[in-house]
């Protein structure tokens, strides 16, 4: 190997760790998005299962989530049916905002 291609790979190492690093917070935004969904049914069902008992349904659905995700939780009861949507992390507000997820769980028969 010459002294020339030795230079050459350090500058290709530097040209690509940017696309790097983008495609890796790129799969950790996905991730966070798909715990967030499923957090999201977690608190929806915890929600209708306290209403079903109840208890306070917006409570029973925060209960069920871990505290860092209670942020960007918002439950809302129509009738018998609680609707929850959350925000999933994100190192950007407007990410965070445009990649919100929702569920329901109803109590009862549809």
């Amino acid at each position: 190997m010459s002294r020339g291609d030795s230079g050459q790979a350090s500058v290709e190492l530097l040209g690509a760790l940017p696309a790097m690093l983008l495609l890796g917070l790129v799969v950790f935004q996905l991730l966070a998005v798909g715990y967030s969904a499923s957090l999201a049914g977690t608190a929806a069902e915890a929600g209708a299962l306290a209403l079903a008992g109840g208890e306070d349904a917006a409570a029973g659905a925060r209960a069920s989530v871990p505290g860092w995700s209670r942020a960007g939780l918002r439950v809302e009861v129509a009738g018998q049916v609680v609707h929850v949507a959350m925000r999933p992390p994100s190192p950007l507000h407007a990410v965070a905002r445009a990649l919100e997820v929702n569920a329901s769980a109803a109590v009862g028969a549809p």
